[in-house]
């Protein structure tokens, strides 16, 4: 029987970007990534089975959804200390609201100490869930790394005869590592792809959204960008220059509007 041990993640990374139209931009990306404090032990072997998180209010047991963990099993904490870690999950989730993470541990926990490996026992209160709310609203266009801080020194616990009690000591913290840049044009009927490009002519694009006009691209470094807006041939393209785009901020550009060509 799997043991759920419910983690409360400050904040969430999450992206929504729009290169070459693959992605909704009503959609985000979240990454999540395992790092871990150094230890007095030889190996630490956490089974970890699953990573959800929970969209509606936190008592509502119908809002939990499983994310796709690259490679469910068994992690060796002691290989992600000093600055390393391990991607667990990045997937594309919808904008929107988190109110709870919970990671799921399988039973093949643990601890290698003097050449011999112990189990480690998960208390029955810890199966029931270590649960703290969480509040993050899921911005669109920005992409931010998560890192779930496992400390393994402080997590294991020795009760003597040879066994160890796992109670979870984790945290977690952010870096926004990028920007986006959306706007409006107008007409609708114009269809333009927008194209940015960077100082060094490094191009991504998407198409403004039929109904709406909206575009949003992300995963933009910081730096100053030119953007191409090219409609449908019955009307003119439009430039735009000197866009500045900042880590971590969404940059909204005056509507666009295009005329019709001159015959």
């Amino acid at each position: 029987m799997k043991k759920l041990i419910y983690v409360v993640i400050a904040l969430f990374i999450f992206s929504a970007c729009n290169q070459d139209d693959n992605k909704s931009s009503q959609n985000a990306v979240l990454s999540v990534r395992l790092t871990d404090a150094p230890a007095d032990y030889q190996e630490v072997l956490i089974d970890i089975q699953d990573v959800m998180i929970n969209t509606s209010n936190e008592d509502n047991p119908e809002g939990w959804q499983s994310l796709d963990i690259m490679y469910p099993g068994v992690y060796n904490l002691l290989d992600f200390t000093n600055g390393l870690d391990t991607l667990l999950v990045e997937q594309e989730l919808p904008a929107g609201t988190i109110s709870q993470v919970r990671l799921v541990l399988g039973d093949n926990n643990q601890v290698k100490m003097n050449g011999e490996y112990y189990d480690i026992k998960t208390p029955s209160a810890q199966s029931s869930g270590l649960k703290l709310n969480l509040h993050a609203v899921l911005s669109e266009g920005l992409t931010y790394t998560l890192w779930i801080d496992f400390d393994a020194g402080r997590s294991i616990v020795e009760e003597g005869n040879g066994t160890f009690l796992l109670k979870p000591v984790i945290r977690a913290y952010t870096e926004a590592s990028d920007g986006a840049i959306t706007g409006v044009v107008e007409p609708i009927e114009a269809r333009p792809y927008v194209m940015v490009i960077s100082a060094n002519n490094d191009t991504t694009g998407t198409f403004a959204d039929t109904i709406s006009g909206k575009f949003l691209i992300g995963g933009l470094n910081d730096g100053t960008y030119m953007i191409n807006f090219k409609p449908i041939e019955e009307y003119m393209p439009v430039e735009m220059e000197n866009v500045n785009v900042l880590k971590g901020e969404i940059t909204e550009v005056d509507t666009v509007r295009f005329e019709m060509v001159m015959n």
